[in-house]
């Protein structure tokens, strides 16, 4: 039985696409408020929803017919990125960290910009349930995942052997392959919702497990 579960973040504690929707609302009130021009979300919004990544806010600024110069377009970004979010815990992780806190030692262990990883963190109340928290942005360049550096830190933190831990992600290209190329055992959320629910990898590079849900998961078997 493993001591130690530890979670990714982005699609496996809460849905990504509601930070993306309160990201957007929060450049939408920007522009509003600086071009009084509305429909920024609505566009971003469509655009997300199509599938388009990269150049939504390009994309939106043109459609409302605003030049989309690289200082603007990287101003919204530091707005979408710094913002407080409106976010709130899947159901089913709400539930799973509630019996989990109870019987089980749990750490967090994310990618991204560590500002907004923060501010994620403290809009899901995450910082008194998960300890330790480790954002990779911290460890320094080139330590994002699938680099082992992160994982090897919560080892170094608990001091276990690495039988002893599960990582809980969503993202096959690059969530498993430090973990399990420690020892981790490893498990899959495959969110209908998620980003990254369509990928499919090769068995070596996958989860141990997949699930659709957290409350598909049964601590007696990890």
């Amino acid at each position: 039985m493993a001591s130690v579960i530890v979670f990714d973040l982005d699609d496996t504690l809460y849905l990504e696409r509601d930070f993306v929707r309160s990201g957007f609302a929060a450049v939408d009130k920007w522009i509003n408020d600086r071009f009084d021009i509305s429909g920024f979300f609505d566009r971003a919004w469509a655009l997300f929803e199509a599938g388009r990544r990269g150049d939504i806010f390009d994309r939106a600024l043109v459609d409302l017919e605003i030049r989309a110069s690289s200082d603007l377009v990287q101003h919204l970004v530091r707005i979408y990125r710094g913002h407080a979010p409106s976010i709130t815990l899947a159901p089913d992780a709400e539930e799973a960290l509630t019996a989990l806190c109870r019987r089980r030692r749990a750490a967090l262990l994310t990618d991204g910009y560590r500002t907004t990883q923060a501010r994620k963190v403290a809009a899901l109340g995450l910082s008194t349930r998960l300890r330790p928290v480790i954002y990779t942005d911290e460890l320094g360049s080139g330590m994002q995942k699938p680099h082992p550096q992160g994982f090897l830190a919560i080892q170094k933190e608990f001091g276990f052997a690495s039988g002893e831990f599960v990582y809980v992600a969503d993202n096959p290209s690059k969530d498993f392959i430090g973990p399990r190329a420690l020892g981790w055992k490893t498990l899959r959320v495959r969110r209908p919702e998620g980003q990254y629910s369509h990928l499919s990898v090769e068995p070596a590079r996958d989860a141990d497990t997949t699930v659709a849900s957290l409350r598909e998961l049964d601590l007696a078997e990890l």
